[in-house]
């Protein structure tokens, strides 16, 4: 990690401390996750209009607009940002005016009503342009009057001056096209306090080494990608996870049905610099109102966390849904593991590779998720891989979890007669009380899946008659033998140090009985 990354995380950290006392971390994690968005979209502005001020040798913040030619250049800066940008601030509603204006005369003075407004005024700015649905609601989690920010209007006040101050000192570095410490830097306090505010926030957390082995199976032989999708999204760390292992990603996809955690998302693309035409985010229930923008696309690359046996509706009405008909089967009520494949497999590009995170029982359930698992392998072939993790990787749940690889033109490739099987399960380390990948084990997963060999007590390519022959019974263990035989007894052995132990006994007997006799008292045997 750089220094300067460090810094920025520590005074984040800091900022976190000033709020604890108020509120739970993942309360807190809004604030300062809305705040640092704020001043990423001040710092891009702020540059954005000097850059077109320059030749013209005026800044942003020196424009009049009091007068008529100061309102011009406003009006015309501002087109240039709704459409370049996604979204237009006003000079005296850039961060570092209001922290100004908060820290006047060195005392902390009242500026809760103007930052109110400037937050409302970015989401307005872009009503009825093409930006709007990207930008709207994005700060309605930042809420001003709630009283754990303090019991009075002055003390709420007093805390908010003070973390903008702490943010203002940080340098989002933002000139700097090969430095994304600002996106790393909010990834690691998503993750921090997802790991601190256990399976509220770890629902919409995978954890980083997660992310690279499926970023990195699905990006296999690729360069670039047209199109990535995820239909479970959380904070978008996924998705931009993909996009640091090939060098372009055409628009990256996905649905979420948490509100905070869907505002969260396009928050991240944008501070990721993801323009705003190139991701298309939707709040909805995935399974029950899959986005109209997604259902009829196919994408390249596909990947999953989805909530573990989530419940669903499995409405008989869905039989007759593009998504669910062939298979002639729903998942059941009480687990959706199924629902999410078999929507990600109906969004899966013929040429493209889907890969998501599971519980292990959906390698061995029977009844409709039986069937559902055969129709997938016997009657379709998708099914390319399956990865056994460790258990305990996962923040709020020590479950044990498996990755499934599907691909749809597996028919026509030269692996179209056998799955591989990984069991990864016992390489790992322990940090704390979680288990963690370590960049070797992770780089093994993936080189084995794409050698695809058999390696003992490792990984197994089972033929499909094999797995036919298990009555289609993905438990890993039919598959990779992991067993370890115990070391030998020698048997002549054992009995000698059983004599010399008795030998031993005796003589600490009689050792005991002498005592007894010097002080004249009953043997205890």
């Amino acid at each position: 990690m750089t220094e300067q990354k460090q810094q920025l995380e520590q005074k984040l950290w800091n900022i976190a401390d000033s709020l604890r006392g108020n509120m739970d971390g993942n309360e807190f994690k809004n604030y300062i996750l809305g705040f640092i968005f704020y001043k990423y979209l001040s710092d891009k502005m702020l540059q954005f209009a000097n850059e077109i001020l320059e030749p013209d040798n005026l800044k942003f913040s020196e424009i009049d607009t009091t007068t008529e030619t100061g309102n011009e250049y406003l009006l015309a800066i501002k087109d240039e940002a709704l459409d370049t940008l996604g979204y237009f601030l006003a000079p005296s509603e850039l961060f570092s005016e209001l922290n100004r204006r908060g820290n006047a005369e060195g005392k902390s003075k009242f500026i809760l009503d103007d930052l109110s407004k400037v937050l409302t005024n970015i989401e307005q700015s872009t009503m009825g342009s093409e930006s709007e649905d990207d930008f709207g609601n994005l700060f309605e989690d930042l809420d001003l009057t709630s009283s754990k920010l303090g019991k009075s209007e002055n003390a709420k006040n007093e805390l908010i001056v003070n973390v903008l101050s702490h943010l203002n000192e940080i340098d989002f570095d933002i000139n700097n096209t090969e430095s994304d410490i600002l996106g790393d830097a909010y990834e690691y306090l998503i993750g921090m306090f997802a790991s601190g505010a256990g399976k509220k926030a770890g629902e919409f957390y995978t954890p980083q080494q997660v992310s690279k082995i499926l970023a990195k199976i699905v990006t296999v032989g690729k360069t670039q990608l047209k199109s990535v999708y995820d239909p479970t999204c959380g904070s978008g760390s996924l998705l931009l996870r993909v996009a640091k292992e090939v060098k372009e990603v055409g628009s990256f996809n996905g649905q979420e049905s948490n509100p905070t955690t869907y505002n969260l998302c396009r928050m991240n693309m944008i501070m990721h610099n993801v323009h705003y035409k190139r991701f298309d985010i939707y709040n909805e229930d995935t399974l029950e109102n899959p986005s109209p923008s997604h259902i009829d696309q196919s994408f390249e690359a596909i990947v999953a966390n989805p909530p573990f046996s989530a419940k669903w509706s499995a409405n008989p009405l869905f039989l007759s849904d593009d998504r669910f008909s062939s298979y002639g089967k729903l998942a059941p009520k009480s687990k959706a593991d199924f629902a999410f494949v078999q929507h990600m497999v109906h969004q899966l590009d013929n040429n493209g590779t889907m890969a998501c995170v599971l519980p292990h029982g959906v390698l061995f359930r029977g009844a409709a998720e039986g069937h559902i698992r055969k129709f997938l392998i016997e009657e379709r072939n998708y099914l390319d891989a399956v990865i056994g993790l460790p258990a305990n990787i996962f923040y709020g749940t020590s479950i044990p979890t498996c990755i499934l690889v599907l691909k749809k033109n597996r028919p026509q490739s030269a692996v179209k007669e056998n799955i591989l099987f990984i069991d990864a399960s016992q390489q790992f380390e322990k940090v704390k009380t979680q288990n963690y990948l370590r960049d070797a084990d992770i780089e093994q997963i993936v080189n084995t899946y794409v050698e695809r060999k058999t390696i003992d007590k490792y990984s197994y390519v089972a033929t499909l008659n094999e797995v036919k022959e298990n009555d289609y019974n993905l438990n890993i263990p039919r598959y990779v033998d992991t067993f370890e035989e115990e070391e030998q007894v020698d048997l002549a052995e054992v009995s000698k140090q059983l004599k010399e132990v008795d030998e031993q006994s005796k003589n600490t007997d009689a050792t005991i009985a002498d005592f007894c006799k010097q002080l004249n008292i009953e043997t205890p045997f």
